[in-house]
């Protein structure tokens, strides 16, 4: 049901909105750079779409000179760092440049699939199936057989969860798997294990949802070791296939894995108490297929944007921004950099703010919802959590915006620090799931369009955002920068100061409910 919004309710006041017929011309570029921005009402004055679409160009010119990508390993994603740390160098940082090796993954031509018993069908790439994202090289030929499936809406598949679904299973033969419960890794592993020489995996048919139903838009990410290639088809054809006696299949993935070197940025401002870090992250990398304006030069170039209009802040906490490569390839950047530190430097961590696709073109704004509201969370939801989607949510609602929850799942760069247990939050407009004429009433848009319709498409260019939903997100974002700058006490306990100014937030009106179960998970749904 849509909410009525009302001008001027309770603490509407503050955010950086002028009160009705104020007259005060905002400071120009110059003004920005020469002044510390030290409340929230003079860093969202500077925080403006004009920065953060400034950045996505050069996004974009990146991607145009390299190949159509910015695909970490090549040459696009290695611009769009030197880009990244030129700016912050410029706006006086001292990055840091990271460095990893990843298994990178490529398309290098068309793969196939085929039934060849009891009678020859050729499928078509791109309509019935398509190679699943890190698959390994390689074919495969000979008979089909279905692992634990379960047909029909409504069910619950697990299938290939276990490797007890596999006795029996004979050696050679190419796995018939369905998505559904545990990460299409894990399935192709249990697979490979028991013998398997390929694998076809289908979408789940749960629901009616698209994203249940076509293509699925998954990766066996960069940890994959299962040896054998694996092709992901839609629900509808998997019905097909298991419901044929005497299946032969032949198929083959045409693709490429090997280890390149990438990076991961990080620059931060120190604070008055270094034992507590405030961290704010997005994946720099696009997918092979485009250039990944909205997915995810969106809170690539929002963080930018706001870590260079912070640069003279002297916080009281220290706060560290962070662009992860690889995140396409399995949240592998982050992961990395997680992984690799001490205990101790880990502990120093107070929160990690997540920002991936902030600038939908047919979005709905959503909070990860830590509280468990909307979702009940696949993972361990860290302590503090919920007072990060809290201060969201109050943003929103003094903006007079209204938002709904998105699982929060770990499906993105937040993973290794909720399974660390650092409070984790952040903002989601939305990626391969397709608006409901409810939510089309509250947000705009168009029904039956996916939130993002170019989401790991080479149509994700500049021109592939909603400048409503990023200028608000950028604003969101930079205030809760600054705020947890100056005091993470609702987090984690420890006390700060309070930040100058007047700032005073309305108590968050709540999700307009209309997300459902799997409408707001997060775009690396592997599972």
């Amino acid at each position: 049901m849509k909410r009525v919004w009302t001008p001027g309710v309770a603490a509407v006041a503050a955010l950086a909105m002028l009160p009705a017929g104020t007259a005060l011309a905002e400071p120009s570029a110059a003004g920005c750079a020469n002044r510390n921005n030290n409340t929230h009402e003079k860093l969202l004055e500077c925080v403006r779409l004009e920065g953060v679409r400034a950045h996505q160009a050069a996004f974009q010119r990146i991607a145009d000179a390299n190949g159509g990508n910015r695909f970490s390993g090549f040459a696009g994603y290695d611009a769009s760092v030197d880009y990244v740390v030129d700016t912050l160098e410029a706006a006086g940082y001292e990055p840091e440049v990271q460095k990893f090796d990843y298994l990178a993954y490529e398309v290098v031509g068309p793969s196939v699939l085929q039934q060849t018993a009891p009678n020859a069908v050729t499928y078509t790439e791109g309509v019935d199936f398509e190679p699943v994202t890190q698959t390994d090289p390689g074919s495969a030929t000979g008979a089909v057989t279905p692992v634990d499936l379960q047909l029909g809406l409504g069910n619950t598949s697990t299938s290939g969860c276990e490797e007890s679904d596999f006795a029996g299973f004979p050696a050679g033969n190419i796995a018939l798997l369905q998505r559904g419960e545990c990460t299409f890794e894990l399935k192709a592993e249990n697979a490979a294990a028991a013998g398997a020489s390929g694998i076809v995996i289908f979408n789940q048919g749960n629901t009616t949802a698209e994203d249940r139903n076509g293509i699925p838009a998954v990766t066996l990410t960069a940890n994959n070791t299962s040896g054998i290639p694996v092709l992901g088809t839609t629900y509808a054809l998997g019905v097909t296939l298991a419901n044929t006696p005497g299946l032969q299949m032949s198929l083959f993935a045409n693709t490429l894995r090997q280890t390149l070197p990438t990076y991961n940025v990080l620059a931060e401002l120190e604070g008055a108490n270094d034992d507590n870090v405030v961290m704010a992250g997005a994946h720099l990398d696009s997918v092979l297929a485009g250039p990944g304006i909205n997915d995810n030069g969106s809170g690539s170039a929002a963080i930018l944007e706001t870590a260079v209009q912070m640069r003279k802040l002297k916080p009281q906490n220290t706060v560290r921004f962070a662009w992860w490569g690889a995140e396409e390839s399995g949240l592998v950047g982050s992961t990395n950099y997680v992984n690799g530190l001490s205990d101790a430097e880990r502990d120093r961590i107070a929160l990690y703010l997540n920002f991936d696709m902030v600038g939908s073109p047919n979005y709905i704004q959503m909070v990860y919802d830590a509280d468990e509201s909307g979702f009940e969370a696949p993972v361990e939801v860290p302590a503090g959590s919920t007072a990060i989607e809290d201060l969201f949510e109050s943003f929103y609602t003094g903006r007079g915006e209204p938002y709904d929850d998105a699982e929060f799942s770990g499906r993105s760069d937040y993973q290794a620090f909720i399974v660390n247990g650092i409070a984790a939050g952040g903002l989601f407009t939305g990626a391969e799931v397709r608006k409901t004429a409810e939510q089309q009433a509250i947000w705009g848009g168009t029904t039956g369009a996916q939130y993002d319709p170019c989401y790991h498409a080479a149509c994700d260019t500049f021109g592939n955002v909603n400048l409503h939903a990023l200028d608000i997100n950028a604003d969101a974002i930079a205030f809760a920068v600054l705020t947890y700058a100056y005091s993470t006490e609702s987090v984690n306990g420890v006390p700060g100061k309070k930040a100058p100014g007047n700032v005073k937030l309305p108590a968050p009106a709540g999700p307009e409910g209309t997300v459902g179960s799997d409408g707001g998970a997060d775009h690396h749904d592997a599972g």
